[in-house]
């Protein structure tokens, strides 16, 4: 690609200018007209949110991206710089991106006045027409807007009337280009207000002065809707004049997100090639987001942002690792336990109503765990709770829950060897039998035997075992022991 270096040279290459919005709308076109993929990486939302921001985008509309946490509202954001075109020409030295056929500000103006067609010409790359703020309390108008910039005006000797004073905010700065302001409604109303102008008629007014310029940004804003009542709102004149409205959503099914938190996870090579991760570990991790989004601990308006899921199968992997690199093995399998030890990546990720905080976040995070595996237990095995089949599926573990009777328990220790942990399973009766009748497709040993550890915790969680959690380990035994032993008996 050849770059005009001069007005005279960007006339005669047959530059034509245009607005953001049609720059936008135009690449959408050709992309879908192509079969490109536009929002790359962005999983579950094919039928939903990127088909609305698609008409968005057509009908040249800014856009208010309304969500919970943890939807990738500011990703998406991102994404729509791909929809620029690679370059695009500026005044060389201009401060907010003036076309040089149609300038905007008194340097642009007054550089083509005396040059004209030498009037030298820059070349703006695509990831640099793109702004993104976030709306603090401490935003003022200056930061976005502009103001007169007293130390300007001293060095240049010119009076504060003169238009060349102006220090421009972030807006101006960012004309011809896509602003992002996130978490709106924790901007403040009064500077809300500042922004009307910008969305109805296009252009911005400078305290003290009277220039209007007449902008040309593609505007995306985020925001969580529990804000508009928790820290502050939109204002509904500037909620009036955001042309859409698109609302996201989190996965509605367990295979999306488990393909999200395989793409956003940052697993390093070395812990790949140490730790092999299950597939039901991969599902318990996506059910427990699931578990919480319904929990009656955790407030539902506040949401269960993706990351959960991302940092808690991070986590699941060094806890396995930590284990093999404690007792010196080159690779290991994680376990159901590792997600137990994971816990610490899920108490900060909700946010508890007040019988929550009763119980306690790190508590939360293990019944949030259990209620998961109890959920996944019966897609692999038959359920103990069917009141239509219940002595029949309960007989498909009477030779586990007999051995149990008999007085047998079983610990697991969290940093034992992978010999000893499948030793100590291969004990229990029955055990290895019922996986494999219900998954006689599980060939790999390592995987039989965390389905093994998985069917104990279903077992518990089903109440026809008993399980007790400590720091260290888990203990499996019979329910009717476990219940005599903790009944205290009164002299």
């Amino acid at each position: 690609m050849t770059f005009a270096k001069t007005l005279g040279e960007l006339k005669q290459s047959g530059y034509k200018p245009r607005s953001i919005k049609q720059e936008l709308r135009e690449n959408l076109m050709r992309k879908i007209a192509n079969k490109e993929t536009v929002f790359e990486g962005i999983l579950g939302f094919e039928d939903s949110v990127i088909p609305d921001l698609q008409r968005a985008i057509l009908s040249r509309h800014n856009i208010l991206m309304l969500g919970l946490r943890g939807q990738a509202k500011t990703r998406i954001a991102r994404l729509l710089g791909s929809l620029l075109d690679e370059y695009m020409p500026i005044v060389a030295g201009s401060e907010i991106n003036d076309d040089p056929m149609q300038p905007l500000s008194r340097f642009a103006i007054d550089q083509i006045a005396a040059l004209g067609d030498q009037t030298p010409v820059e070349w703006v790359h695509r990831n640099d027409r793109y702004t993104e703020k976030l709306a603090t309390p401490d935003v003022t108008v200056a930061d976005l807007i502009g103001d007169s910039d007293p130390i300007k005006a001293a060095n240049l000797k010119l009076s504060y009337a003169d238009e060349r004073v102006i220090h421009f905010g972030l807006i101006p700065r960012s004309h011809r280009s896509i602003f992002v302001i996130n978490e709106l409604p924790d901007l403040q109303p009064r500077i809300q207000v500042a922004l009307f102008n910008i969305l109805q008629e296009g252009d911005i007014q400078i305290r003290g002065f009277k220039l209007r310029l007449p902008l040309d940004i593609q505007f995306v804003f985020t925001a969580n809707p529990e804000d508009y009542t928790n820290r502050g709102s939109i204002v509904t004149p500037l909620k009036d004049r955001i042309e859409s409205q698109i609302l996201t959503h989190y996965p509605k099914t367990l295979e999306v997100s488990k393909n999200i938190t395989k793409q956003e996870a940052k697993i390093l090579p070395e812990q790949a090639s140490m730790v092999s991760v299950p597939g039901i570990l991969a599902d318990l991790v996506e059910q427990v987001a699931f578990e919480a989004r319904k929990s009656e601990y955790v407030d539902a308006k506040s949401g269960v942002s993706a990351r959960l899921t991302i940092s808690a199968y991070e986590n699941l992997v060094s806890a396995a690792e930590l284990r093999a690199i404690l007792i010196k093995e080159k690779k290991t399998t994680a376990r159901v336990s590792d997600l137990f030890s994971a816990s610490t990546a899920i108490t900060g990720k909700i946010e508890l109503v007040y019988e929550g905080e009763q119980e306690g976040a790190g508590l939360v995070a293990k019944i949030l765990i259990k209620q998961a595996i109890k959920t996944d237990f019966i897609k692999y095995f038959p359920s103990p709770d069917n009141p239509q089949r219940k002595n029949k599926d309960k007989s498909a573990y009477r030779a586990i829950i007999n051995w149990f009777e008999q007085g047998n328990t079983l610990d697991l220790l969290n940093n034992e060897s992978d010999k000893v942990y499948a030793e100590k399973l291969m004990q229990v009766t029955g055990l290895q039998e019922l996986v494999i009748k219900h998954l006689p497709n599980l060939t790999e040993k390592s995987e039989q035997l965390t389905m093994m550890e998985f069917a104990l915790h279903g077992l518990a969680e089903h109440s026809l075992i008993s399980k007790n959690q400590l720091e260290t380990q888990t203990n499996f035994k019979d329910m009717m022991s476990s219940m005599l032993n903790n009944i205290d008996f009164e002299s």
